[in-house]
């Protein structure tokens, strides 16, 4: 901007001298007045200060859930960032997402801000690409947890709160609705891609929310947000649109106690490779190698079931599934060792139900 002159500057002086004396004049003639007011003073609110117990809605949710919920500083030899995250237990253990971390995680430092503004670095307890979740830990005890919900009683139409930390800014609090379930979707980065069986929503999530809760009208947390969808031919996610996603708190609650217990997770397969060239009803299993690796696992749970290369799999447990990624997050949406019923069909045959229990790998 441009620097005022001293000429300038005086006039700007005169002029404040000259509107004082006009102010004077007025307030001299108004005191000479008998119907001159004498009290200005303007009407105070009588409802003084609030307690948590006196508040409804989003406010008590808010005032209930802010206090464990943090903002995460990275810096590391790729650069730094932020992101959000939760108190999982009192003893410092926090979960957040993998792509919030991972850039410090080898090496590099990990800043914990609290909700009173007090810092603490951690460390990375564990983490897994595969789910986009990590658990880090500061040297702290007697923290507020966030307790989780059992998110598949979440339904389309809930009321949820996101809280995090988008843009760096600490304790935001957006709120919408659940707006579908089971959406097949790819979080973290492009090195390390995550398939989600997410929770769709429409409260407002941006850069900066991931690792933060989405917690239902109980406060307690159903999902953690974890990606935003983008319009097509955009190099990197700008903001909300209304279409943000999170982790069920299910598949979050089974991952962290796997990281706390082991420093490493796990997820199922059937143990097939599918096609991804396949446009046809359902998804088909592929019918050639790739990179060495047999279309059907030689005596993996799908072997064993009986299905064959070329099959084609139109459900899961009674859900149609119309694309590769929805039999994937639909599969490692459920642990290792669960059975689910896949509906299959080989070549012009009638589909028929098979029953496949799912193998464990471990994350990378």
């Amino acid at each position: 901007r441009g620097r005022l002159g001293a000429r300038a500057v005086a006039g700007l002086v005169a002029l404040s001298l000259a509107t004082g004396g006009v102010a004077g004049w007025v307030g001299g003639r108004l005191e000479d007045r008998a119907d001159a007011p004498q009290d200005v003073a303007l009407p105070a609110s009588v409802t003084g200060s609030r307690d948590v117990e006196d508040l409804t809605g989003v406010a008590r949710i808010a005032a209930e859930v802010l206090p464990s919920v943090v903002s995460i500083e990275v810096a590391g030899a790729e650069g730094s960032g932020t992101g959000s995250g939760f108190v999982l237990r009192e003893d410092g253990h926090i979960l957040t997402n993998n792509h919030v971390v991972s850039a410090a995680a080898d090496s590099g430092r990990i800043v914990v801000v609290f909700a009173d503004g007090s810092q603490a670095d951690a460390t990375v307890v564990g983490r897994t690409p595969e789910y986009d979740l990590a658990v880090i830990r500061v040297d702290r005890t007697g923290l507020t947890p966030l307790a989780l919900a059992d998110s598949d009683e979440v339904v389309v139409g809930d009321p949820v709160v996101a809280i995090g930390a988008p843009l760096g800014l600490q304790g935001t609090v957006t709120t919408g609705i659940v707006s579908a379930l089971n959406r097949p979707v790819s979080a973290g980065n492009a090195v390390e891609t995550a398939f989600i069986n997410a929770i769709q929503t429409d409260a407002a999530i941006n850069p900066g929310n991931s690792g933060g809760p989405l917690v239902n009208a109980a406060g307690e947390v159903v999902g953690i947000n974890s990606a935003i969808a983008q319009a097509p031919g955009l190099g990197q996610a700008a903001g909300s649109i209304g279409l943000g996603f999170a982790i069920p708190s299910n598949q979050a609650r089974r991952t962290a106690e796997e990281l706390i217990a082991t420093g490493e997770a796990t997820y199922p397969v059937i143990g097939v490779l599918l096609d991804q060239r396949y446009t046809g009803e359902g998804v088909q299993v592929a019918t050639e190698e790739q990179q060495g690796q047999q279309p059907v696992t030689p005596d993996g749970p799908a072997d064993r079931a009986g299905i064959r290369p070329g099959d084609v799999i139109t459900a899961i447990d009674g859900r149609p599934v119309t694309d590769a990624d929805e039999l994937i997050v639909a599969i490692r949406a459920r642990a290792p060792g669960d059975a689910v019923t896949l509906t299959v069909r080989t070549g012009d045959d009638d589909a028929r139900e098979v029953r496949v229990v799912l193998d464990v790998v471990p994350t990378d």
